[in-house]
């Protein structure tokens, strides 16, 4: 019989399976639409996995009668089997033994290029995604884009309109009229029934049915089309919703590119998985396992020094004024003058660690008129009660929903003529009149506390804390050259949370004893792994902006899953110059002008001059809200991709949220997987890692 290899995809609304022999040939395929079993059992033990009786046991059976149509006995006679889809979880390995799991982004690459061996760029639009490839010819990898949390763009908005209409989705490319001129929202799956309405009574089905394709088309194009920019060529247009040759029609001319659709695109992603188990056998016994390993998480004296500081601003009940701050206000001013700091955006990520926290105030925010829209650090301020400060500071860049939300806390907790907003042009550090102006708001802002706390800002305690900020800073440049120039010495997910640029600790002593403490640990790391681990050994990959904060399992699953070390984080890059004690406005105006965030260019030109320097060979951003955050929207993704690109640096956006976890786009971990399996054949000539020497 020879070596056979089976490729499986279970997505959100179908299964497909391919059978491949020795030589890449076809065997048998399968396309079915998913049937859930109505037992009221979800799942069982394992061991009966061929009765059928819940759904897992039903997918065991599917793929046991596939097999028997094509020949050949059971699992047991397969050579290799890979697995993708949106729907493979940990359990299913208990009912159906794979060797390995692929992304569905890599999946579908392999299995185009299994007939189009040349082909450059792809469209996959399944029931629940879609996703455009397009290869790198620069990067020598794949790039690639996928579509967010709604299923506009997907299968599931022809479902809906088929339903509505009555017609088989298999039926509309037939029945339409390709010249319809009708337009109809697209923009939501579930709400185009109400626009499918407004015409199915008074227009011919058929033009209906065409305006729904065209609408389709251009919504699947508005998801993932950016990456075709600019491209012209072939498109390999695969997926369910591939069978509907209209959609296909109208691709082709919002596009200008001619559109391919393969014999077997229904099942495209199975054939890739199958393509590559074949790949897999033939290197089996060949791939280092522990290559790649990220390094072992440590107990550090510095994290719990700073844990002990966080904890004794934020819960502590001193004498002194309390102070609200946002995260750029300079907190050398505040601790001069002696006051009790609370960062509010800091405040809010520590209630993420506590669910039940998070729900309340989310709740309350949205009896106050705050939606999904407003950032959820704001939405979990605007929803708690916040202890009552004696005045409060911000800055009106980067976040201008920060700074307004913040000023409708100081109306509720009665700050008006106790709050100010540093007015931060968005300029760089050489520009000499942001620098004048600034150093004057900073002047403004100290007359103004000093006078609603009845206090004075003494020029040499401030003095002082430019010196210990000076102090903590030598020791942050030291530490960051370490990380730079080492192989992976602490886990990105406990660095993270440092997040040094933005602690309230600058100017005290406690800083420049965590920072001291933090780079003689990497130090002692360093020396332990000596040449054990090289610098080319492992991926080496720099994450911009800020975490999932009530889950670490994310940074887990890029190091330790993937083997994707994070080597080094945005928010602990130290990019000013020292302060000038005897100048300090001015300097301190120039330190909040650099502190990345604030200039999305400068920020830009940052990442991309440290890269190579860092050797950082991948960059993952964190795109809290979505786009709709200020310090991670769609003009900055789009310059940091043009430059990152220039500079041959792949850029991953996962788009999340920081402190709300119900907004948890299920393609998280399949955009993980495409990107580090793109980075592997990058580098090692394989998706799956590195080669024994």
């Amino acid at each position: 019989m020879g070596n056979l290899y089976l490729g499986i995809d279970i997505g959100s609304t179908t299964f497909k399976a391919v059978l491949l022999n020795e030589k890449g040939q076809v065997r048998q395929a399968l396309y079915r639409r998913t049937r859930p079993v109505d037992t009221g059992r979800v799942r069982c033990s394992g061991v009966c996995a061929k009765c059928g009786a819940c759904n897992f046991g039903q997918l065991r059976q599917t793929v046991d009668k596939f097999l028997l149509d094509a020949g050949v006995k059971g699992l047991g006679e397969i050579t290799c089997t890979v697995v993708t889809g949106s729907q493979i979880v940990e359990d299913t390995h208990d009912f159906l033994p794979y060797d390995f799991q692929v992304s569905e982004v890599t999946a579908h690459v392999a299995g185009a290029r299994h007939y189009y061996p040349d082909c450059k760029a792809i469209l996959d639009v399944g029931g629940q995604d879609s996703k455009a490839m397009v290869y790198n010819d620069k990067m020598h990898m794949w790039n690639y884009k996928m579509s967010g949390i709604c299923a506009a763009g997907t299968g599931a908005f022809l479902d809906s309109v088929a339903i509505k209409l009555n017609v088989p989705v298999e039926e509309m490319a037939d029945r339409a009229n390709y010249g319809s001129d009708l337009e109809f929202s697209s923009v939501c799956a579930v709400l185009s029934a109400t626009s499918i309405n407004k015409f199915k009574n008074r227009f011919p089905m058929g033009d209906i049915i065409g305006g729904a394709c065209r609408a389709q088309a251009r919504t699947i194009m508005s998801g993932v089309g950016e990456l075709f920019l600019n491209y012209k060529g072939d498109i390999v247009f695969q997926g369910g919703v591939a069978y509907n040759r209209a959609v296909a029609h109208y691709l082709k001319e919002i596009t200008g590119n001619n559109i391919i659709t393969p014999e077997l695109h229904g099942v495209m992603g199975a054939l890739g998985s199958a393509c590559l188990a074949r790949q897999f056998h033939t290197l089996r016994g060949k791939l280092d396992v522990t290559r790649g390993l990220p390094p072992p998480e440590r107990h550090l004296e510095s994290i719990n020094l700073r844990a002990k500081a966080t904890r004794k601003d934020f819960l502590g009940h001193g004498k002194e004024p309390l102070v609200w701050r946002n995260l750029f206000f300079p907190t050398e001013i505040l601790n001069a003058l002696g006051v009790r700091s609370l960062t509010l955006e800091t405040y809010a990520a520590l209630f993420a660690r506590s669910r039940h926290k998070v729900k309340r105030a989310f709740d309350h925010a949205a009896c106050k008129g705050f939606s999904g829209e407003t950032c959820s650090f704001l939405r979990v301020l605007e929803g708690s009660q916040l202890p009552r400060p004696a005045f409060g500071v911000s800055t009106s860049q980067p976040c201008q929903q920060g700074e307004r939300i913040f000023r409708d806390l100081g109306r509720n907790y009665d700050l008006s003529d106790r709050f100010f907003s540093l007015q931060t042009p968005a300029a760089g550090a050489d520009d000499t009149l942001a620098v004048e102006h600034l150093a004057e708001e900073i002047d403004r802002a100290v007359h103004l506390m000093e006078k609603a706390m009845d206090l004075k800002l003494d020029p040499k305690r401030l003095a002082e804390a430019c010196e210990l900020s000076n102090e903590a800073r030598h020791y942050s440049l030291l530490a960051n050259d370490l990380r730079f120039n080492s192989p992976p010495l602490i886990r990105g997910a406990q660095a993270i949370y440092f997040a040094s640029i933005f602690s309230q600790l600058w100017g005290r002593p406690e800083l420049v004893e965590i920072q001291k403490k933090l780079f003689e640990e990497l130090t002692q790391i360093r020396e332990e792994i000596g040449d054990s681990v090289k610098l080319e050994d492992t991926h080496r990959l720099l994450w911009l902006h800020l975490p999932p904060f009530y889950d670490t399992s994310l940074l887990d699953y890029i190091e330790i899953n993937r083997r994707a070390p994070i080597v080094f984080e945005e928010v602990n890059y130290i990019g000013w110059e020292p302060l000038d004690a005897s100048d300090p406005y001015r300097s301190l105006a120039k330190k909040i002008l650099t502190t990345g965030f604030m200039e999305p260019s400068q920020r830009v030109k940052t990442i991309v001059e440290q890269a190579p320097k860092a050797h950082f060979n991948g960059c993952i951003l964190y795109n809290h809200g979505f786009g709709r955050c200020s310090m991670a929207d769609s003009s900055f993704v789009k310059h940091l991709r043009e430059e990152l690109n220039k500079a041959e640096i792949p850029l991953l956006v996962l788009d999340g949220d920081c402190v709300d976890p119900t907004i948890d786009p299920c393609s998280t971990e399949t955009k993980i997987s495409a990107y580090i399996e793109a980075l592997n054949e990058q580098r090692y000539g394989n998706i799956f890692g590195a080669l024994k020497s």
